[in-house]
């Protein structure tokens, strides 16, 4: 069994995954907008080029999402997307990456349980924590 997240957006989910896939070294591997779909004939023509389904590939998880259709998207809230990288030095690239228009929670750092740790809320309002837990 693997779990891999899945995350809604408000309209920015092909600009948000475009990102990711730089920030994160990983693959885009599907992307299909509502206007794409053997249902497009009844989504309003204003929301065709709005993504219903993308997958980027991440080593041997992935990370999936959609636009949520108007009226259905919530904030995210009581969870984050962990990170666990091997090397302090791509642990900050990946967070300061992330961080940029965002909003720090917990600026990274050194923790008892970590020799870096970090907390944020990207520009898209996603929700990320990056861990590395290998020596300096």
């Amino acid at each position: 069994m693997k779990i891999n997240s899945y995350l809604n957006f408000n309209g920015t989910c092909e600009t948000a995954f475009k990102f990711y896939e730089q920030c994160l070294g990983g693959k885009i591997v599907m992307m299909l907008t509502h206007g794409d779909a053997p249902t497009a004939e009844h989504i309003p023509a204003d929301w065709h080029d709005k993504i219903m389904h993308v997958c980027l590939e991440l080593g041997d998880r992935l990370l999936m999402g959609s636009d949520s259709p108007p009226g259905y998207f919530e904030t995210p809230q009581g969870f984050y997307v962990q990170i666990s990288v091997d090397e302090p030095a791509e642990a900050e690239r990946v967070f300061y990456v992330l961080a940029e228009k965002g909003k720090v929670k917990m600026p990274i750092a050194q923790t008892f349980w970590s020799v870096r740790f970090g907390m944020l809320v990207d520009q898209f309002g996603i929700p990320w924590m990056i861990n590395c837990q290998e020596t300096a």
